[in-house]
């Protein structure tokens, strides 16, 4: 039984770094890093030195929220004529282009042909002049000063890409979806925050982020994450990804368990996708920091934690019976047990309609981490139809 114990105590070690134990080894580090050297402030560039931007939205069939996006983009604070708003609606058949063709500030690139999100980010950027790109979907809004403080994160040299932040728009009745995906960017942001003060940001969402021009790498079309693997590269070349969180981009959150469950297993399918593309980033000689945030923030929650997560239960079992501190088994287990009952009764009220957001954290914990374990699956059926992986959900937040 020595040998259940270890792997017990191991998996229960991997489990809570993962999770939680990260986030507590990142903020000392953080903490120690600013001790000696502190953080270097930028000026805000004036006006006229602000470069040429251009605010790339690819969209499939987004008729019902292109008025709105439009509005949104000509309202955000930066100089009209140093502003380029560029949409690419490939494969579009609903009145996206008629909508688009309504706003002469709109620059629109269309083909019949669907071939895909990432396809249709490697034809766009072919047009794409302007030194910064800024990426964003059509279905999110950015506040007001985004593009003005992703400029600013640029100043530093040695940024080549500012991912913002994503955050879910408040209901007056959240399901246990946007409740619990709410809870969950939380956190996530606020580990974005510290990566980026300790080294680098460990990937961007596609919801809003920013890549230098000549950076931008063409991708497979094939590739679930584009937001993920373009910005990683682009750490690889030896630049940092910068996080911003007064540039925001706001979105519901998912309309129901149903659709929030197919969105996480295809970012899980994806996770999987981006270790295996990536695989030289897990080379720790040669990235250092990054290999260590890579793995830590990433790579254990996309491959093995899940699964450890969910053998703990049966290994505990086994050791209450055999281990040598049955008591202290049995407090663990049941521990556990109460975290599945949580998330089990936190599955009946979210298929009630009822709202429990205390209850929403296990659920969606363990929904997420089920979901994770179905990616494999998912990606092992995957036949490279690059224009499947372009859904109407397209959220990817990692």
């Amino acid at each position: 039984m020595r040998t259940l114990e270890i792997v017990f105590w191991i998996s229960l070690f991997i489990v809570f770094y993962t999770y939680i134990g990260y986030g507590i080894v990142l903020y000392i580090l953080v903490k120690i890093k600013e001790t000696f050297r502190k953080p270097i402030h930028y000026p805000i560039p004036p006006d006229e030195e602000l470069p040429e931007l251009t605010l790339f939205i690819a969209a499939y069939n987004e008729e019902d929220v292109v008025d709105e996006k439009m509005q949104n983009c000509l309202d955000l604070d930066y100089p009209t004529e140093k502003l380029q708003i560029f949409w690419v609606t490939d494969g579009s058949n609903d009145h996206t282009n008629e909508r688009l063709s309504r706003w002469p500030q709109a620059t629109v690139l269309h083909q019949p042909q669907r071939q895909g999100k990432t396809a249709a980010l490697n034809r766009g950027m072919k047009f794409v002049k302007t030194p910064l790109v800024i990426f964003t979907d059509a279905n999110t809004h950015l506040n007001r000063e985004a593009l003005r403080e992703i400029v600013h994160a640029f100043t530093n040299p040695k940024v080549g890409c500012v991912a913002g932040e994503k955050r879910i728009a408040v209901q007056s009745k959240d399901n246990a979806a946007s409740g619990g995906e709410g809870i969950y960017w939380k956190y996530e942001s606020t580990l974005k925050a510290l990566d980026s003060r300790l080294y680098s940001a460990v990937g961007a969402a596609g919801e809003l982020f920013a890549v230098r021009r000549e950076l931008f790498e063409d991708m497979r079309t094939d590739t679930l994450l584009d937001d993920f693997i373009l910005s990683l590269r682009i750490a690889m070349h030896g630049y940092t990804i910068a996080y911003c969180a007064t540039a925001y981009a706001t979105e519901s959150g998912s309309a129901d368990m149903q659709e929030e469950e197919k969105r996480k297993v295809r970012i899980a399918a994806g996770g999987l996708q981006s270790i295996w593309r990536l695989r030289p980033l897990l080379n720790p000689f040669r990235y250092g920091w990054l290999n260590f945030q890579y793995v830590s923030h990433r790579v254990l929650r996309w491959s093995i934690t899940p699964i450890l997560l969910f053998l703990l239960l049966p290994l505990n079992v086994i050791l209450l019976f055999t281990g040598n501190c049955p008591l202290f088994y049995a407090i663990i287990l049941g521990l556990q047990v109460l975290f599945y009952l949580m998330g089990i009764w936190g599955y009946i009220l979210s298929r009630r309609h009822i709202k429990n957001k205390i209850l929403f954290i296990p659920y969606y914990f363990l929904f997420m981490n089920v979901n994770v374990i179905r990616g494999f699956r998912y990606l092992s059926k995957r036949k490279g139809n690059s224009s499947g992986a372009w859904e109407k959900s397209r959220r990817a937040g990692k």
